[in-house]
């Protein structure tokens, strides 16, 4: 009987105000929603593979299924099966497209993660941890033109993320805090990372750097020791907001607003233009979750969601 597998990869705020390509966090809306990208792989007759996409995003991507990345995610597999003198399974993959491109909320990574999770479970988990995350990093390098784990690392293994990237270690969870409320807010418009970040300035002063170093340190050494103040203290951006906040329409609006109502930060998730902000008081939550879904959202593609830390990550399961 031939075997079915669906896969699930959460979304994921990158940066994190205080960590520029070197924090991520995966996230779980409270009420259950999904919020993250699904694949449902089985063997096919066809020779190859075959991509369909449904979902409320599918038809932001590409018509031609060759394009897309979980396409792109077959043909590399299948490469890294060759190279240990294994065969790839002729195949039929299903995207369901819930996150939008664009966003902020790690929607490539998701569909890749969710590519390989399956893939590699339809083959008995033949990579490994170790090489999907090698494999995953090298296809959103192909997307964002270098490769990039701070939103791979915790779409895959869930909770919060260092990317370390030293000795042979690609990334490592840390702890986080099971207070803090994440309320994920999507405007509906798109923000292409190629051009937020050639928004940034190619050279910052020394002031910025020691500033970017001793906070992200900070921050970690906070989540260590369970100082959850400490660590809202440092979830400071020098680096990329200052110059990406103009390409957000009401971010600094919002940013003022979660201040005045007690939220322990507020920044821009990713490259933007979803923004974050967090807090300790559900209630709190809820009423800037309605303040942002009343004056930022600005289409009908936009969504806001109250979430927690997603601690388990990406996952396949046989149905």
């Amino acid at each position: 009987m031939t075997k079915i597998f669906k896969a699930y990869a959460p979304a994921s705020a990158a940066n994190l105000s205080v960590g520029f390509d070197l924090l991520g966090a995966a996230l779980k809306p409270i009420d259950g929603s999904i919020l993250g990208d699904e694949i449902v792989i089985s063997e096919a007759a066809n020779e190859g593979c075959c991509v369909d996409v449904v979902g409320r995003f599918a038809h932001k991507l590409p018509d031609d299924p060759k394009k897309n990345i979980v396409y792109d995610a077959y043909l590399m597999y299948k490469e890294a099966l060759e190279n240990k003198g294994r065969k790839v399974k002729d195949l039929h993959m299903e995207l369901s497209k819930n996150l939008p491109v664009c966003s902020g909320l790690g929607s490539s990574a998701a569909s890749v993660v969710a590519a390989v999770v399956a893939l590699d479970a339809i083959h008995d988990n033949v990579l490994g941890k170790d090489g999907c995350l090698e494999l995953m990093g090298r296809l959103e390098g192909k997307i964002s033109g270098s490769i990039h784990y701070d939103n791979v690392a915790p779409c895959y293994f869930g909770g919060l993320q260092l990317i370390i990237q030293e000795n042979g270690i690609i990334s490592t969870t840390i702890p986080d805090f099971d207070n803090w409320y994440w309320v994920s807010c999507f405007p509906g418009i798109k923000v292409s990372t190629n051009e937020a970040r050639k928004i940034l300035p190619k050279e910052y002063s020394r002031a910025d750097i020691i500033t970017f170093g001793r906070r992200i340190a900070t921050f970690v050494h906070a989540c260590h020791i369970n100082d959850d103040k400490l660590a809202a203290s440092c979830l400071i951006d020098v680096i990329a907001e200052p110059y990406r906040e103009r390409l957000i329409p009401g971010f600094k609006e919002a940013r003022e607003h979660g201040a005045n109502f007690g939220a322990l930060a507020t920044g821009i998730s990713g490259s933007g233009s979803s923004i974050f902000s967090i807090y300790t008081d559900l209630e709190k939550a809820n009423e800037m979750k309605e303040y942002l879904e009343r004056n930022f959202i600005d289409n009908e593609d936009g969504f806001c969601h109250v979430c927690k830390i997603d601690r388990r990550g990406a996952f396949a399961k046989e149905i």
